[in-house]
């Protein structure tokens, strides 16, 4: 196998560079840790959300009513192929909280397992354990939590505006990487309802303890659901000034 000059940048990014060669290929080493990732990301794909578990976690870490929901997707093959109905909740799910009567609040969070559950599985309990409490220390309403099985971001829209939540923020599963198959991410939206496009939303990414920590992803949050509070708007309206603000 032939050196690599560039190999000190591995200390730095678990990105693959300076992997070495052999010949005109990677080395068999490189190959295999490369068919590894591979098949560890596919399986965060068909991961599926440990629902007893985190509902139950929920509970008792937050005093909080938990609503499990469904999006209209019936298996994780329809997930993949018809994103249109992991952004539309089940006639079931869609009545249970029809049904419900519910006080405005501030804002919702929904947790949805989108294309990694093994994220939600892993990170929503710890990062809500300090996002909730420094909410809840400005007097923001906070609606039950919603659990969500085969949703994608938008499926957030229509359950913030059946709650009748000022804001609403998704956690979801994001695409895994071959490095990162358990990245987290945060999406808000202000005044949700069903017909909501993209360009509406923040995104806050990769939020897990080799990325964006838990801690900073609170912060970054938190300014951006202030600035929304203050400007009644979200998305590409909102001029996001939270790394000006921290040079100053």
């Amino acid at each position: 196998m032939q050196s690599d000059a560039w190999q000190f940048l591995q200390t730095y990014t678990p990105a693959r560079i300076a992997r070495g060669r052999a010949g005109h290929s990677i080395p068999t080493s490189e190959l295999l840790k490369f068919q590894a990732d591979h098949a560890q990301a596919r399986d965060a794909v068909y991961s599926g959300l440990a629902i007893q578990k985190i509902t139950q976690n929920f509970v008792e870490a937050f005093d909080s009513q938990v609503i499990n929901l469904k999006s209209e997707i019936k298996h994780r093959s329809q997930y993949l192929q018809r994103p249109d109905l992991g952004r539309t909740l089940s006639q079931t799910s869609r009545a249970q909280l029809m049904e419900g009567n519910w006080s405005e609040s501030n804002i919702c969070f929904v947790v949805a397992d989108g294309l990694s559950a093994q994220a939600i599985n892993q990170h929503a309990l710890s990062f809500l354990e300090i996002l909730l409490p420094r909410l809840q220390a400005i007097n923001w309403k906070i609606a039950p939590i919603c659990l969500v099985e085969q949703g994608r971001v938008a499926i957030a829209d229509e359950i913030g505006f059946l709650l009748k939540s000022e804001i609403v923020v998704i956690l979801i599963g994001e695409r895994p990487g071959l490095t990162s198959p358990d990245s987290m991410g945060a999406y808000i939206t202000f005044h949700p309802h069903p017909g909501k496009t993209d360009e509406s939303r923040n995104c806050i990414s990769n939020i897990r303890p080799e990325g964006m920590s838990f801690q900073m992803a609170t912060d970054k949050i938190l300014y951006i659901l202030t600035e929304i509070n203050a400007k009644k708007l979200s998305g590409v309206s909102l001029k996001d000034e939270y790394i000006e603000n921290l040079i100053v």
